[in-house]
């Protein structure tokens, strides 16, 4: 599967999201690829948890800004769809009934970052970064971050990230109870794949039964917010600051929004 690779480990599943040289955006293999794994983890009794990871040292980009900037021809129906797919990718993480385990290495940013928050477990290497950056490029978070961030940090950090878009390290993010654990550079599938390994051999009705309880408390916010996100990042993707904004991003320079509003 392009941009997806699927290792079947008998108990368990990693799923490798392989775009390096978009730094592992989102792409429709990747949507493909890991809502096969979640199937098969629901339908196999054999498998006992679901690992996804990043390759090449990077968990997730986010949206790939070359294809965000086709939505500024896009309809709007063309733009809600493509949001409400990913609002249906992190649903599909809830709803395995298997634990899903997010293997961080690098970095995971923007709708990386809802992907990572929608797991049951985060394990990351202490180097790694987490970035809410849509309001770099003009944007506003889907993929249910606002809510996830909302449940994981305090009300004040969740507010810095979105708003200012830096960076939070995992080890930071980690003594706050955000993520499970922190390991070496290069060490977080090992150490998933372990935890992974260690839950397959568990009993698998009770922990389905546990996660749906957990994902329960949580579910109420984070359905509310996949839903909200929708109007105001249809209408973001296609103004004028998301074209300064992905268009400084691609051309490398800083994006002047300042500017728009002089023109207002």
């Amino acid at each position: 599967m392009e941009n997806c690779q699927i290792i079947d480990r008998d108990t368990y599943l990693v799923v490798v999201n392989d775009n390096p040289t978009r730094r592992n955006a989102l792409s429709a293999g990747l949507y493909a690829g890991l809502r096969a794994a979640l199937a098969q983890a629901e339908a196999e009794p054999r498998i006992g948890a679901v690992v996804l990871t990043g390759a090449e040292g990077f968990f997730c980009a986010g949206g790939d800004l070359n294809l965000l900037m086709t939505a500024q021809t896009m309809s709007e129906d063309e733009r809600r769809a493509r949001i409400e797919d990913l609002a249906d990718l992190i649903r599909a993480i809830l709803d395995c009934p298997r634990p899903v385990i997010a293997a961080v290495e690098g970095g995971a940013a923007g709708a990386g970052f809802s992907l990572a928050l929608a797991c049951d477990l985060i394990i990351a290497a202490e180097d790694a970064r987490f970035s809410a950056s849509y309001v770099n490029a003009g944007l506003v978070p889907d993929g249910g971050l606002t809510g996830s961030l909302l449940g994981a940090v305090p009300p004040a950090l969740a507010a810095e990230l979105c708003l200012g878009g830096q960076p939070v390290a995992a080890t930071r993010l980690h003594q706050i109870g955000a993520i499970n654990a922190v390991v070496p550079a290069g060490g977080a599938l090992a150490a998933a794949e372990a935890a992974a390994a260690q839950l397959a051999r568990g009993p698998a009705d009770s922990q389905a039964s546990i996660k749906r309880l957990i994902t329960g408390g949580r579910r109420q916010l984070l359905d509310r917010q996949l839903e909200a996100e929708v109007a105001p990042m249809a209408t973001a993707l296609a103004s004028a600051e998301a074209a300064e904004g992905i268009a400084a991003f691609l051309g490398k320079r800083a994006p002047d929004f300042a500017a728009l509003r002089r023109r207002g």
